[in-house]
């Protein structure tokens, strides 16, 4: 007698990796894949942002057919882009289509060539695909801005997404009215250089105008948040919207990549180590219940000890709460690829001092949290999040302690740290409301709250 099977499964499932403009844009192609009535697939989007990345994306690839045997596995995003032919030679692979086709509903029809990818140098416009909500999330990212005009030495991703081009300010505000009538508590304005929004449009608005116009049109919307930012363009009006405005959130990520002015001058960054210092002081100034986070690069071509020893004190200097650091990975392609390299055990070294400088930053902004009450966003059962982006997890004291072995470090001693936690399995407000919360410790990654 033959041996059951399962039949195909219908449904399309899309794998993220990397940013936040590849979750808006994988939000974007399920909905022009439904209107394709592309079924039994798997679109696998990819970063291409360090050599990881790929590999992280190649392995996605041969897991999702594993799982999925019988599914058309579709493979696009930056990786893809910028290196068709890799991808394509997969055998895994069914089809590989490019940045531009994959925001095209019939790119996911049938009768295409398996190689789909056009030139992304010649892309002149950002489309605004009209998402009404995200299917997984919490908040949900808008896409104002593409691409990107600068070339630092260490980056591949324009070569992935192009030159910079940004979404009419109108097309913003429409869609951001349609998520905040949908319920959605945030919105997260996204890109791969989100500071130059504006510089092709009409007039060259920046990104502060376009902030302000989304605050005056959507006052409906409770929190509006951006993405990572350049330093060196932040404009008067959006400083002071981020320091001022309570529906801006007290959060920002700055791409600040290193600490030291001469490796940032063979990154090609526009700012200097003083100049991150002052923006970050003077934020701190105007609001000072606001988080900062930024990247940071450990093991650049000729980083020498005393260079690696400016980007660590950055983060003392700039107040970082939350730091992604990463070891330099060289990209076939980029200058920095061709110059003198750093061994890599001394890379590795370096980034994992990083990290742990990034650790103790984060327990200081944690430090600052425990016994105060504030408000937090639900994410998911058992973990919600602040507005300055600090995760929490929700401990109930009307249901036991964890047992042995899982306690909560003291939960109601306020200078307790906290071994290994476990959330409570108390039922939660559902994900997307709010819930006043009380800080009782933490455990260097989460707050500890209980509701007030």
């Amino acid at each position: 007698m033959n041996a059951l099977t399962k039949p195909p499964r219908a449904d399309v499932e899309i794998v993220t990796l990397g940013c936040r403009l590849n979750a808006y844009e994988s939000e974007a192609m399920r909905a022009l894949a439904r209107e394709a009535q592309l079924s039994n697939a798997v679109i696998v989007n990819t970063c291409a942002v360090t050599g990881e990345a790929v590999r992280q994306a190649r392995q996605a690839i041969r897991r999702a057919r594993r799982e999925r045997p019988e599914a058309e596995i579709i493979v696009t995003g930056c990786a893809a882009q910028i290196d068709p032919a890799a991808f394509s030679a997969m055998p895994e692979v069914s089809r590989v289509i490019g940045n531009a086709e994959k925001m095209r509903a019939e790119s996911f029809a049938g009768g295409h060539e398996r190689v789909s990818v056009s030139d992304i140098m010649a892309v002149r416009e950002t489309a605004s695909h009209l998402i009404d909500g995200f299917s997984e999330r919490t908040r949900a990212y808008v896409q104002v801005q593409n691409g990107c005009d600068h070339r630092c030495t260490f980056c591949i991703i324009p070569y992935g997404r192009g030159n910079s081009r940004s979404a009419p300010a109108g097309d913003v505000v429409e869609q951001v009215k349609r998520l905040a009538a949908n319920g959605v508590p945030e919105v997260v304005l996204t890109g791969v250089d989100l500071t130059s929004w504006g510089g092709d449009l009409p007039g060259t608005p920046a990104l502060g105008a376009l902030v302000a116009r989304i605050l005056k049109h959507v006052p409906e919307l409770p929190m509006l948040r951006l993405s990572s930012l350049d330093a060196i363009e932040m404009d008067a009006q959006l400083f002071e919207l981020v320091t001022q405005h309570e529906r801006v959130a007290p959060y920002l990520h700055l791409s600040l990549q290193h600490g030291d002015d001469l490796v940032l001058k063979r990154m090609k960054r526009r700012h200097s180590r003083a100049q991150a210092i002052e923006l970050c002081q003077r934020l701190k100034d105007a609001r000072p219940e606001i988080a900062l986070g930024a990247d940071l690069i450990a093991g650049f071509p000729t980083e020498t000890e005393e260079h690696f020893g400016n980007t660590l004190s950055l983060i003392e200097q700039c107040d970082l709460a939350f730091v992604h650091a990463f070891p330099f990975s060289p990209r076939e392609g980029t200058p920095a690829a061709r110059m003198p390299q750093v061994e890599r055990h001394v890379v590795k070294a370096r980034a994992a001092r990083l990290r742990g400088a990034g650790a103790a930053a984060l327990a200081r902004h944690l430090d600052r949290w425990v016994g105060r009450e504030a408000v937090a966003l639900v994410e998911r059962e058992g973990f919600a999040r602040l507005a300055d982006f600090t995760s929490v997890s929700i401990y109930d004291r009307s249901f036991p302690p964890p047992p042995e072995g899982e306690t909560a470090g003291g939960w109601g001693d306020s200078t307790s740290s906290l071994g290994k936690f476990t959330p409570s399995p108390a039922p939660p407000p559902s994900r997307g409301r709010g819930i006043r919360l009380r800080f009782t410790s933490h455990d260097g990654q989460h707050l500890i709250g209980v509701p007030a």
